[in-house]
């Protein structure tokens, strides 16, 4: 269904605005991420940076609600009947991208409290780790999300679904450290925050591979049938 959707999508006007409007709001919500990943590692966020953030976080909600007054606009004319599930489709996937951006803007803020270095340890590779993995994933989204790559969003929904397990194996080791609390607060706080953006990152993904009323929720014999 979902290539079928994207055909209405790429011969209708309308539908073009909402999907390069989309497309934009999945690029900044990206950089916001990797911006925001470089101050929770480095601490080294100048007024730039977190203006920066902040800025960018202000145009993803703009673009949310532009459209989705876009989608409501499209869908008060009769005619416009067969474009429905995309547009629902879509209803859901600016709140999961606007969600995203807010817990890396959050991400970033953990450094209001937390100003010291993190460990040198294995605990803070690991959680570089689950960084990238989710970096990465997020980069390659639109790109599999556009192109209705059923494959390659399946590949990474099972390595998202990897990706938060050793988030929530994380949080445990974490847990029974000797960490003292703001260290331990600031990599807990860290590893639950990608642990969430990557939750949302497999909510788009899910669109690709899933039925409408499935989405957000990935079921194995559901997603190969398609």
């Amino acid at each position: 269904m979902f290539r079928q959707l994207l055909s209405v999508f790429r011969d209708n006007k309308p539908l073009q605005a909402m999907g390069e409007d989309f497309a934009e709001m999945l690029q900044k919500t990206y950089d916001i991420i990797v911006r925001a990943g470089q101050i929770y590692f480095t601490n080294a966020a100048s007024s730039e940076d977190r203006s920066y953030i902040y800025k960018q976080d202000v145009k993803v909600n703009k673009l949310e609600r532009k459209i989705r007054k876009a989608v409501v606009a499209h869908l008060s004319f009769p005619e416009n009947t067969q474009s429905v599930p995309y547009c629902l489709a879509l209803m859901s996937l600016v709140k999961d991208v606007e969600r995203i951006g807010d817990y890396a803007k959050n991400l970033g803020e953990v450094r209001d409290f937390f100003a010291g270095p993190l460990p040198t340890d294995d605990h803070v590779g690991e959680l570089q780790e689950i960084r990238s993995s989710v970096e990465e994933a997020f980069a390659a989204t639109p790109e599999i999300f556009a192109q209705a790559q059923h494959e390659q969003a399946m590949t990474l929904i099972h390595h998202g679904q990897n990706v938060g397990r050793r988030c929530d194996g994380l949080v445990e080791v974490i847990a029974q450290s000797s960490y003292d609390a703001a260290t331990s607060a600031a990599l807990v706080l860290g590893t639950r925050y990608y642990k969430r953006i990557n939750g949302h990152i497999l909510n788009v993904l899910s669109s690709v591979v899933m039925p409408l009323h499935k989405l957000d929720y990935f079921d194995e014999d559901a997603a190969a049938a398609r």
